[in-house]
């Protein structure tokens, strides 16, 4: 794999603070994108007592070249535990802010709707002041199911972008560009005073052009929230790195995402979707939204 530029490289963490968010983890038995992917940033999270949460999985029912999470093993039946378990995570690590993802279930009628909601019940009555954050796969563009996981009220809708359209058949080659923007607009439609929030990975061989006509695609539906990050190559393998964009670029990006409207833009080699998502609780007091 190609050597990473100094931008990329992080310090590893204490391992007091990383040990004891692992020890929870272990005793509830309970995944975490932070591993499953190889997140660079599980140091620092882990050390600040955060996680993103992964459900349904390890196995996951799609295969994308880009992605660490395991895709050979059978997907197991959904355990009824595991909102449960979740929420008693929550409650140990005394989190504000939670974000909640899974791997893709293709093999579920709702594509794991329910479940989301039941772990969004299940924090809610143990955790109530914490705001939760979902995000979900394009369930294979079943609207009823996407309006299960809003009804369940969470704070933010997040649904990766991932890439740009010219790029989707290499590294996205189950998942559908205009299925990911008609998502992120029913989203809006059904649920207003839902914050909506998508992520792009870069490095894969796209455009700076094809990056910012991604960007006012996401705004065009109203997308509140965008997070843009390096992709890196998890294993040989997996997709090589096109390019490691330099810092500056991702600023010009950031900049550029404030002038379309965005709320929040988070661009940078390290960010990842759930990256700093807690930031979200600031926005939430700039930008409050109410069901009435």
């Amino acid at each position: 794999m190609t050597v990473k530029p100094d931008w990329l490289r992080v310090k590893a963490p204490q391992w007091e603070r990383v040990g004891n968010v692992k020890d929870i983890l272990r005793d509830l038995s309970l995944n975490t994108v932070c591993e499953e992917a190889s997140c660079p940033n599980i140091g620092e999270c882990f050390k600040a007592g955060t996680a993103t949460f992964l459900i349904m999985g390890p196995a996951c029912t799609r295969a994308c070249p880009y992605c660490d999470i395991d895709f050979e093993k059978k997907p197991k039946p959904l355990d009824p535990t595991e909102p449960g378990r979740l929420a008693e995570a929550v409650r140990r690590m005394k989190l504000n802010h939670v974000v909640i993802t899974s791997v893709n279930r293709d093999d579920l009628p709702d594509g794991g709707a329910s479940q989301f909601v039941r772990c969004i019940e299940a924090i809610r009555a143990i955790s109530p002041q914490t705001t939760i954050e979902v995000l979900i796969p394009d369930l294979c563009g079943n609207w009823n199911a996407l309006e299960i996981i809003l009804k369940a009220q969470p704070e933010v809708l997040n649904h990766n972008t991932e890439t740009v359209p010219r790029l989707y058949r290499r590294v996205r080659p189950q998942g559908n560009y205009e299925r990911t923007l008609e998502l992120l607009k029913r989203s809006r439609d059904i649920a207003p005073w839902i914050y909506t929030k998508s992520g792009i990975m870069v490095g894969l061989g796209e455009t700076d052009e094809e990056i910012r006509k991604s960007m006012q695609d996401l705004r065009a539906v109203d997308c509140d929230i965008l997070t843009i990050g390096q992709y890196l190559q998890p294993s040989q393998k997996h997709l090589k790195v096109d390019e490691f964009i330099h810092p500056e670029q991702f600023a010009a990006w950031k900049a550029f995402g404030e002038q379309l409207g965005f709320l929040q833009i988070v661009a940078s080699p390290l960010t990842r979707s759930s990256y700093h998502a807690e930031e979200v609780r600031e926005l939430m007091e700039r930008y409050p939204r109410s069901k009435f």
